[in-house]
C-alpha cells in the first residue's frame, strides 16, 4: 500500500512544520465528498525556485547580529536539509526604500559611468549575498532597480516617480549592464534583471514611471544591446514588476511592439492589489513561452493583517498560502519574498511611514532571531517542491480548502492543501482510483508527500 507524509502547520501550535502519522492510499472508486483530486498526468509549468530579496535593510540586519545567529539565518534560508533551500532571489540595484539611504553608484551627471563603483555594497550586500552563495550552491540572482539617479529623470528626484529623460535611456541601459558586470567580478553572476520596480507608480520612495510602450523600447532599443555590449547576452529580461491587475494587459501591450518579443524572458509580477489569478493565466495563454515570476510579495501596504509590528501571525501564512496556491495553479514558475531580514521596526526603511513583515525578524539588541508563520508558508512548498519539479492538474472541492500539486523530478508527488476554516475539515485525497483520508485540523497548512505515486486501476 502506498503512504503518504504529511507535515502541518496549525494556528495556535507551538510547532510548525509538524510530521503527522502517515496515512495510506486504499483502492476507491465511489468517494465523492470532500474530495481533492490529483492527476500526475496533466503537467503544466516548470517550477524554478523560492526566494527572498537581499535588500540592503536585509544585510544590514544580518551584519548586527551575531555569528551564531547569522549562521541560523543562513541555514534556516538556505540549507536544502533543514531549512527552506531557497534558490531565486532578488537583489537591488543601488537604493530602494529597504535601504538605510538614498545612494547610487554614480556621481551626478556622470554620463559616462567613469565613476562607477559599487563600493558602497561592500559593507553589508556583498558578505551578505556571498555567505548565501557557498551555502545554497544553486542560487540564481535577478535584479530590480527602483529609480535612475535623479539628475537621469524629469522630475529632478529619486522619489515620487517621475520619468526617464530620453538622452539618459542608453547611460542608464549600460548603468543597470555594470552593475551586472561589477558584481560578476565578485563571483557573483546574474539569471538576470528586471526593466523597472512598479513603474506604474509614483512612489514616496525610490521610483520611476514607464508607460507600456515606453518600457518595450527602452528594453529593445536600450537594455538589450546594452546587456550584449556587456557580454551578457543571456542574462533574461523581466517586464512588468507590478501588480497583477494589469500583468495581463501590460504584458500583451509590451509584447506587440515589434521586436520586443524576442528580447523578453519572463513576466514579473507582485501582489498588493488583490488576487487576479484569472490575470496570470490570461498573460500565459496569451504568450505561453513566457514565464511567470511573483518577484514581490511582502504582508502590508495592500495586504495588512490586522495587527501591527514586524511580527506575523497564522492569518499573514494563511495569506500568503493561499496566494502561493493561487499562483501556482496559475502558470507562475518562481515566488521571491520581500526583505530576508527586518529588525522589530519592520526596517530599517527610508522614504516611507511603515516597515513591512519578513520571513525572519531579528533584535539586534538581544541578539535574537524570530523564524515567523510566514517563514512556514514557503517552508511548505519550498521544502519539499524541487527545482525542475512540474505543477500537475488538481481540483478541491470547497474554496475553504485551496490545494495544489507538483511532481518532482525523482516522481514524488507533493500536494499543499491549506484549510482556512474555523473547523476541522475531513479530506479525501484521490490519486489514481485511490483515496488517502485525512483529516485537517481547523486552521491548517498541510504539505502532503506521496514517494511513490499509487499505479492506475
Amino acid at each position: 500500500m502506498t503512504t503518504a507524509q504529511i507535515y502541518l502547520s496549525r494556528d495556535g501550535a507551538e510547532q510548525f512544520l509538524a510530521r503527522a502519522d502517515d496515512v495510506g492510499f486504499e483502492p476507491d472508486t465511489t468517494t465523492e465528498a470532500a474530495v481533492v483530486n490529483l492527476f500526475p498526468e496533466r503537467r503544466y509549468q516548470a517550477i524554478l525556485g523560492f526566494g527572498g530579496a537581499f535588500t540592503e535593510t536585509s544585510a544590514y540586519n544580518f551584519a548586527q547580529v551575531s555569528p551564531d545567529n547569522q549562521a541560523k539565518i543562513l541555514r534556516a534560508y538556505f540549507d536544502k536539509a533543514t531549512g527552506l533551500g531557497l534558490n531565486f532571489c532578488r537583489t537591488q540595484i543601488h537604493s530602494s526604500d529597504f535601504s538605510l539611504a538614498e545612494y547610487t553608484y554614480v556621481d551626478d551627471g556622470d554620463a559616462s559611468l567613469a565613476s562607477f563603483s559599487i563600493e558602497h555594497d561592500r559593507r553589508w550586500l556583498l558578505p551578505f549575498i556571498k555567505a548565501a552563495q557557498a551555502l545554497a550552491g544553486d542560487l540564481l540572482l535577478f535584479a530590480s532597480p527602483w529609480s535612475p539617479p535623479a539628475w537621469m529623470k524629469d522630475n529632478g528626484k529619486f522619489i515620487e516617480g517621475g520619468k526617464l529623460l530620453p538622452q539618459y535611456a542608453d547611460t542608464w541601459a549600460r548603468y543597470m549592464a555594470k552593475y551586472l558586470t561589477e558584481y560578476g567580478k565578485e563571483g557573483i553572476d546574474f539569471f538576470g534583471l528586471s526593466v523597472q520596480n512598479e513603474p506604474a507608480a509614483a512612489q514616496t520612495w525610490e521610483s520611476c514611471q514607464y508607460s507600456a510602450e515606453e518600457e518595450a523600447l527602452f528594453v529593445r532599443d536600450h537594455l538589450k544591446p546594452a546587456l550584449v555590449a556587456a557580454g551578457l547576452p543571456e542574462a533574461r529580461i523581466l517586464i512588468w514588476d507590478h501588480n497583477k491587475e494589469r500583468v495581463y494587459d501590460r504584458a500583451r501591450d509590451v509584447l506587440a511592439q515589434p521586436g520586443v518579443a524576442e528580447c523578453v524572458w519572463g513576466v514579473a509580477f507582485h501582489w498588493y492589489s488583490g488576487d487576479h489569478f484569472a490575470g496570470l493565466a490570461m498573460a500565459h495563454e496569451a504568450f505561453p513561452d513566457k514565464a511567470l515570476v511573483f518577484s514581490e510579495c511582502s504582508v502590508g501596504s495592500g495586504r495588512r493583517e490586522i495587527m501591527t509590528g514586524p511580527h506575523s501571525s497564522w492569518d499573514g501564512l494563511a495569506l500568503h498560502t493561499r496566494e502561493l496556491i493561487g499562483d501556482f495553479n496559475n502558470y507562475t514558475t518562481a515566488v521571491v519574498d520581500w526583505n530576508l531580514i527586518v529588525d522589530e521596526t519592520g526596517g530599517p526603511y527610508h522614504n516611507r511611514d511603515a516597515g513591512c513583515k519578513a520571513p525572519i525578524v531579528v533584535d539586534p539588541t538581544t541578539d535574537t532571531v524570530t523564524l515567523e508563520p510566514l517563514y512556514y508558508a514557503v517552508a511548505h512548498f519550498s521544502r519539499f517542491v524541487a527545482r525542475g519539479a512540474v505543477r500537475i492538474g488538481s481540483s478541491t472541492f470547497s474554496d475553504e480548502v485551496p490545494a495544489v500539486g507538483f511532481v518532482n523530478p525523482d516522481s514524488a508527488l507533493v500536494a499543499v492543501l491549506l484549510n482556512t476554516a474555523a473547523t476541522e475539515q475531513p479530506v479525501n485525497l484521490r490519486l489514481n482510483d485511490t483515496v488517502a483520508a485525512i483529516v485537517l485540523p481547523a486552521r491548517t497548512l498541510a504539505t502532503v508527500v506521496v514517494p511513490a505515486a499509487p499505479a492506475a486501476a
